[in-house]
């Protein structure tokens, strides 16, 4: 079965997307499009043969350099908030959970926050639950400052993804 991610637009059917947490197929079915429209987030989506298996969102965000640990801050410029991405939301479809579709959606938004003409600093993720923590841990994020908010230096992410094969 062939994967690809790409921008959601208003071709691509949400109504099917199940990922088992209520709040996010109720954000990705109503809400992401409102979202878009206004410039708060964009939205990504992996189509395995016209289904939606799985979708990601990114926005501008910043994060305050004392909640970043003293050891990345150190060689940094004084200022009080460092430009940051945010990983708004990330949901893999009961269907495709598994596969390993939630490392592919991660590493596609590292990559896109990389190649970003906006500059940011880190990635930032809110965390549903500890389950989506650990998620995000096992994938080399660290724990900010605030519970349930991890954040991974782009340069980090830079390193991590040299070690992927290129997708798509």
């Amino acid at each position: 079965m062939s994967l690809s991610v790409v921008a959601l637009d208003e071709r691509i059917d949400r109504r099917g997307f199940a990922c088992g947490e209520e709040a996010l197929d109720r954000y990705f079915r109503e809400c992401v499009s409102q979202d878009m429209a206004r410039r708060i987030a964009s939205c990504f989506v992996a189509l395995r043969e016209a289904a939606v298996a799985g979708f990601y969102t990114l926005s501008s965000a910043g994060v305050l350099a004392t909640e970043l640990p003293e050891a990345i801050t150190r060689r940094l410029p004084r200022y009080p908030t460092l430009p940051a991405i945010r990983i708004g939301r990330l949901a893999v479809d009961t269907k495709f959970q598994g596969q390993g579709l939630g490392g592919i959606l991660l590493a596609d938004a590292m990559r896109r926050a990389l190649r970003a003409e906006v500059a940011g600093f880190t990635l930032i993720v809110d965390s549903k639950n500890e389950r989506a923590a650990a998620f995000y841990e096992h994938h080399g994020f660290l724990r900010l400052g605030r519970p349930g908010t991890l954040f991974m230096p782009l340069a980090s992410a830079a390193k991590a993804l040299a070690s992927l094969p290129e997708f798509p």
